[in-house]
């Protein structure tokens, strides 16, 4: 842990103060913590933990998730300073490692967010970087600086399973993507998918609840989930698939009926067990974007 506290301990650029700087990166982690409530909050949400109910899972609660949360605070708040100043990879993946300890630690066990620090984490080092190099925080300028600072590095993690979580073994049986190939390639389902059905969304009226349910049935019908692999296999993963894009067919949330939809596309999860996790972190991501472009 030496070589991590002599990296964070970097001069800030000559454009910073010490007091402005601090603003900034608590400013981005609280948004980060936000943006993880804000998914656990939303309801319905199929198959995943709420505070209505535990959907799929019989080993975590909101409660457990809202622990979780407290325990990733200080996290974010470092790794955005690691973004600040221009921290290599191995520092942001040490960070990482020790979020997820404390995680676990605050849970009982439970992983209720090993993706979530993966990718609010790298997307919050990403826009402290933005920041330190005078760049507005648009998407495309996230995405772009996530690529040039850390793309390589990414690239070589995704290759990288030697801790055999669910994710892993789903991907080694199921040549399913997860949340290290979605960061290999700079997480385009954030981009790409879950952020413009988001704006979408809000562009034609919808309220943020909506919006986040529209963005997340778009990212079930696009990513090879591997918590659902895990859980269901191939034919689950299929069943979650063609209930999203049938969900969005029908026009999502801008459906009369959508909320009735959505209630019955959960339970049928939850008959399943099946869980896409991996779209919540997504979806968490999401939000932190989209909050932290807005406020610039």
């Amino acid at each position: 842990m030496a070589g991590l506290s002599t990296s964070l301990r970097l001069e800030p650029p000559a454009s910073w103060n010490t007091e402005s700087s601090r603003a900034f990166c608590q400013r981005i982690a609280r948004l980060a913590v936000r943006s993880l409530y804000a998914e656990l909050a939303l309801y319905p949400k199929p198959g995943l933990v709420s505070f209505v109910d535990n959907g799929s899972h019989d080993d975590m609660t909101a409660a457990t998730f809202v622990r979780s949360l407290f325990a990733l605070r200080r996290y974010f708040l470092r790794i955005v300073q690691a973004g600040v100043h221009d921290a290599p990879f191995h520092v942001l993946k040490e960070l990482g490692i020790e979020a997820e300890a404390r995680m676990l630690h605050a849970t009982g066990g439970v992983n209720t967010h090993r993706g979530a620090i993966f990718c609010l984490g790298m997307l919050c080092a990403a826009i402290g970087r933005c920041r330190a190099d005078g760049t507005a925080p648009t998407p495309a300028a996230i995405h772009a600086t996530l690529l040039r600072c850390w793309g390589a590095a990414l690239g070589a993690h995704s290759g990288d399973i030697a801790t055999p979580s669910h994710g892993a073994v789903a991907l080694l049986r199921y040549a399913a993507s997860g949340a290290r190939e979605e960061g290999a390639r700079g997480f385009p389902s954030v981009f790409d998918v879950g952020l413009p059905a988001l704006h979408r969304a809000l562009a034609a009226g919808r309220d943020a609840r909506r919006a986040r349910v529209d963005a997340l049935f778009a990212l079930m019908a696009h990513v090879s989930d591997t918590n659902v692999y895990h859980r269901g296999g191939v034919e689950g993963a299929l069943t979650v698939r063609r209930a999203a894009r049938a969900f969005i067919a029908r026009g999502g949330t801008a459906a009369p009926d959508w909320e009735t939809r959505a209630l019955i596309c959960h339970r049928t999860f939850v008959a399943a067990r099946l869980s896409p996790g991996g779209a919540a972190d997504l979806l968490g991501a999401v939000c932190l974007l989209q909050a932290a472009c807005a406020e610039g």
